[in-house]
């Protein structure tokens, strides 16, 4: 008996991807199914930016789940891809598809580190992603990114960003004097950050990180309702302080109606070269905060020393080379927020957090 549109319909939806939320009948991306006794099965696919890097997989499982459907009965079986309608782009940065925050309730928990690696990571999958340096009074992507002997250009009134390690990058560390303070009261630091956001030639991007200034206060609120965001990063060490200002900064967001993307837990152990491990700050405290707030967690990442190396002399392409899992671990952070992105491109199974 020839195949039939329910039974491709079915195949597909027994296609389960890791890095999906839901399969791709019920994220509503296949767009054609095609049946023809002599040509066979046509079927054509829509994918997000965030879906590029498991293309193939994705082709390869849904061709496996038709033919066994098929049981012998359709001649041949052909997966087309085309683009997602793109989502609605706000006018305020025109071309970037995803704007995400990276936020941390307080310092000193590697947000900067994390910004980073996220960002390095979607770009090696294959996305065009840039990465800006919001953190107005503290930056430290100019350093982190080896920027110190770059000059910065601009064409009329726009900069042009930094074309590092396979990402576009801005930081405001580039245009003051390295050797004074910050001394900016709220509504400075917001013009500066607004112009730096604003004023940079970003072109088309798929992601846009932004790595803002730590805490709740005025600045962090006030960066991010400046900004059309995606959703939010919270970034966490495992112990409980930590913990305490992840929840305010999970809360803040909360209140300006922007998505968790994703919670991670960094430094969650230390790692020696000889590949001993130590819980200085007690592992998975930030996985269980997750739990307990019903957002994602993206993952954890260890401390090692080569990642401080890699840190100061600028070269945090060198984190990939650390060792396998290392570079398993923060692959996996960028799958899984891609994966996130994903589901706020479909609309399907993120959580809603209630503030009361």
């Amino acid at each position: 008996m020839p195949i039939q549109e329910s039974d491709v319909q079915n195949a597909i939806r027994s296609v389960k991807d890791p890095e999906l939320p839901q399969d791709l009948m019920t994220l509503g991306l296949v767009q054609l199914i095609e049946i023809d006794e002599k040509s066979g099965v046509r079927v054509r696919i829509a994918l997000t930016p965030a879906m590029h890097a498991m293309k193939d997989r994705l082709q390869a499982k849904v061709e496996q789940a038709i033919k066994a459907a098929a049981a012998g009965n359709a001649p041949s079986v052909t997966i087309e891809f085309a683009a997602a309608p793109p989502a609605q782009e706000p006018d305020v940065l025109p071309g970037v598809r995803h704007v995400i925050a990276v936020g941390a309730g307080k310092g000193g928990v590697g947000k900067s580190t994390i910004s980073t690696l996220l960002a390095l990571g979607l770009a090696r999958s294959g996305a065009n992603v840039g990465l800006l340096d919001g953190d107005i009074y503290g930056p430290s992507l100019g350093t982190m990114l080896g920027l110190d002997t770059l000059d910065t250009l601009a064409e009329g009134n726009t900069l042009m960003p930094f074309d590092v390690h396979g990402i576009k990058a801005m930081t405001i560390a580039k245009l003051v004097d390295p050797d004074k303070p910050m001394i900016w009261r709220g509504p400075m630091a917001h013009k500066a950050f607004s112009q730096l956001l604003l004023q940079t030639g970003w072109g088309e991007l798929d992601y846009l990180i932004v790595d803002l200034p730590p805490g709740t206060g005025d600045v962090p609120l006030s960066l991010a309702q400046s900004l059309p965001l995606t959703g939010a990063v919270i970034v966490c060490t495992p112990q409980r302080v930590a913990q305490d200002d992840a929840r305010r900064a999970v809360r803040m967001f909360g209140e300006l109606s922007v998505p968790i993307l994703g919670l991670v837990e960094n430094m969650s152990w230390f790692e020696t070269n000889d590949g001993q491990e130590y819980d200085i700050f007690g592992r998975g405290g930030a996985e269980n905060l997750a739990a307990d707030m019903n957002i994602p967690f993206l993952g954890p990442l260890p401390l090692h020393i080569s990642m401080r190396q890699n840190a100061d002399a600028g070269t945090p392409l060198g984190n990939f080379s650390i060792n396998d899992d290392i570079t398993t671990s923060i692959e996996r952070l960028a799958s899984e927020l891609a994966a996130q992105v994903v589901a706020q491109d479909t609309g399907v199974g993120q959580p809603t957090i209630s503030m009361s």
